[in-house]
């Protein structure tokens, strides 16, 4: 088995947790593949007797025999090993090191006994729709897709924008607030859930459109199909406004023409059979809770 391990930030009290890991993997003689900067930054050797660490920097130095990539971190740095991998199809699984983990379901306390499910191939792989972007302008470089949701914001403490939408060419309706969320069903548990929008299964096939502080008090959230191309046009009093997909952000001139749909591809997580979707909805956002209960 191969298996490769990323992560854009773990603190140096943590390379215990994070020798654990890599011990848990050389019991079963996987061949391991690690961030260069985490080997830089930890200085990570391999065990003794044990084949060396492998070092990478981008998925072309992956190759498709790879069975597994391990996130390290939060829910942040799986969205980050998402335009790491691309459309490469690698599997990934999050180990959290931070504090929710909605993506990264598995806690340190877990390692031993995610390793032995990985090895075995005892686990479930869930795959994820992902949003894309187009635009006139150049955004986001190579990587113009996400995991949760794009998003259109004004700059700072500038007016509320305007923000004119179609849905496949056809006039939606024209949002006057602070911004406009496209989310997929996996970022609706996110920035669109706290702007009190819909919580979606995974496998539902939409996509949901929730403004952020809307002007009227008629306007609520939408779900539309994910084979639908949702454009925009952006009125307002400054020329230059915000969009963000995930956890990125660019500044962009109001002129821009944007319009999102389903990627072509979609990414792939590994979870625990035990770990569903509703579990995770009941211990990570204490979803139901009722102490009559």
């Amino acid at each position: 088995m191969k298996v490769a391990i990323y992560s854009r930030g773990v603190d140096m009290d943590q390379q215990q947790s994070l020798n654990a890991l890599l011990f848990e993997l050389y019991r079963y003689d996987v061949t391991i593949y690690v961030f260069e900067d985490l080997i830089n930054k930890f200085n990570l050797t391999a065990a003794a007797g044990k084949a060396p660490l492998i070092p990478f920097q981008s998925a072309l130095d992956l190759h498709n025999t790879i069975d597994c990539l391990i996130s390290v971190g939060g829910d942040g740095t799986v969205l980050d090993a998402i335009t790491l991998i691309g459309d490469t199809n690698i599997p990934i699984l999050g180990v959290n090191y931070g504090r929710l983990g909605f993506l990264a379901s598995i806690s340190k306390d877990e390692l031993s006994l995610m390793v032995e499910a990985l090895v075995n191939r005892s686990y479930v792989v869930d795959k994820r729709t992902l949003i894309h972007l187009d635009s006139n302008m150049p955004v986001f470089g190579d990587t113009p897709f996400g995991l949760n949701e794009f998003a259109i914001h004004k700059r700072d403490t500038s007016p509320m924008i305007k923000i004119h939408t179609y849905l496949n060419g056809e006039f939606l309706n024209s949002y006057w607030a602070d911004g406009l969320i496209v989310s997929t069903p996996t970022g609706s548990t996110g920035y669109n859930m706290s702007c009190n929008g819909p919580i979606l299964f995974p496998e539902s096939a939409s996509f949901v459109i929730t403004p952020v502080a809307p002007h009227n008090l008629n306007v609520r959230s939408i779900v539309v199909p994910d084979t639908s191309v949702i454009s925009f046009e952006i009125e307002g009093r400054t020329e230059e406004l915000i969009c963000a997909l995930d956890a990125r952000k660019e500044i962009v001139a109001k002129t821009i023409q944007l319009a999102v749909k389903k990627e072509n591809f979609t990414v792939s997580f590994i979870r625990l059979n035990e770990n569903s979707y509703l579990t995770t909805l009941r211990n990570k956002l204490t979803w139901g809770l009722d102490k009559r209960n």
